[in-house]
């Protein structure tokens, strides 16, 4: 295995903020700025990479979304690793690991510090109130994803915990609220009471049904979170064919597709969403269904109907959508592949 020369032009983007990769990247030559959002004021923070280091390996390590976009400056030259590349290449370069930990332990204290500072948790307190915590700052500064994926990792930490049901109706919450008005709009977004006790009654029987449906669904989210994606598949499917929350259902059909996709399942992904789109044309997931599809006959070798999927895409989105995004680089690949 050997790490991928690639050359970017001033003014591309090497990757999206919010994008999941497992790709690492070391800069050769040119200039790569990564910006990101401040915690605190939510204004932009910008970061120049020097040559020689490496960017995106928390994230491609870590396995979740890029916290930052990658924007070259000037024509620029990167190494790109894949996860076992890099894990191969640093098992024989002591001095590169030694420098990545003194970096990340630096980078670490001072966010951990900065966010205790800001909501007055106490290090020593209880690590799942701190976690909830941070989550319903996130959520009340407007900042949907970032609170999104709080809650999403304390449902994945502590699936039984005593905050489980406030973190599950707090991530419906902040889903709902990224998807109407995006990062930094919208008004503050309500945040969900202490979870009653387990011998509680519940509000009423369509409200139970709703949470049941909210708690089997974020703990399938959990299970994806972890690539268990034929597990994951399972646990989509019994909240689908339960049907207790309708919002529920549709959304655990769209994972269920996205699950397909992962185990590779091209042709049964493609008949899924198909059928999915036929059944609920007007589905918020819309777009993102039609990406999977394209990428499944992309997969398939059959490039022309994936491009017609990703520019019935473009037909439907606006330029600040997520999805518009991941379609622009496949679009730029095929083009790229077939050159």
């Amino acid at each position: 295995m050997a790490p991928k020369a690639m050359s970017f032009k001033a003014n591309s983007v090497i990757y999206f903020r919010g994008d999941l990769s497992e790709k690492i990247f070391i800069l050769k030559t040119g200039k790569v700025c990564l910006s990101s959002q401040d915690i605190e004021t939510g204004l932009e923070v910008r970061e120049l990479i020097q040559t020689g280091e490496f960017f995106g390996v928390k994230s491609a390590l870590g396995r979740y979304p890029r916290e930052e976009s990658a924007l070259v400056l000037g024509d620029t030259d990167v190494l790109q690793f894949s996860v076992p590349e890099f894990e191969q290449f640093v098992s024989t370069n002591t001095r590169v690991i030694m420098k990545m930990m003194k970096v990340f332990s630096n980078q670490l204290r001072r966010i951990h510090g900065r966010v205790n500072s800001l909501l007055n948790i106490d290090e020593k307190g209880d690590p799942e109130k701190g976690l909830i915590t941070i989550g319903e700052y996130y959520l009340k500064k407007r900042m949907y994803a970032q609170a999104l994926h709080v809650f999403r990792r304390y449902l994945t930490y502590y699936p039984s915990g005593k905050f489980a049901d406030m973190a599950t109706r707090n991530s419906k919450t902040a889903e709902q609220y990224a998807q109407k008005y995006g990062s930094g709009k919208g008004p503050a977004a309500p945040v969900s009471a202490p979870a009653q006790s387990a011998a509680a009654p519940r509000a009423g029987a369509s409200s139970g049904s709703a949470d049941e449906a909210a708690k089997m669904y974020y703990n399938a989210v959990s299970i994806f979170s972890q690539n268990n994606y034929m597990e994951a598949l399972k646990e989509f499917k019994k909240v689908a064919e339960l049907g207790l929350d309708e919002e529920y259902t549709v959304k655990s059909m769209f994972e269920l597709g996205r699950c397909l996709f992962h185990l590779k399942q091209y042709d049964q992904c493609i008949k899924h969403f198909t059928g999915l789109i036929q059944r609920y044309p007007k589905m918020p997931d819309l777009a993102e269904t039609l990406y999977y599809t394209g990428q499944c006959y992309e997969a398939k070798n059959d490039k022309d109907r994936a491009v017609g999927f990703y520019k019935k895409i473009f037909s439907m989105s606006t330029e600040d959508d997520p999805v518009r995004r991941k379609v622009m680089k496949a679009l730029r690949a095929l083009e790229e592949s077939r050159a």
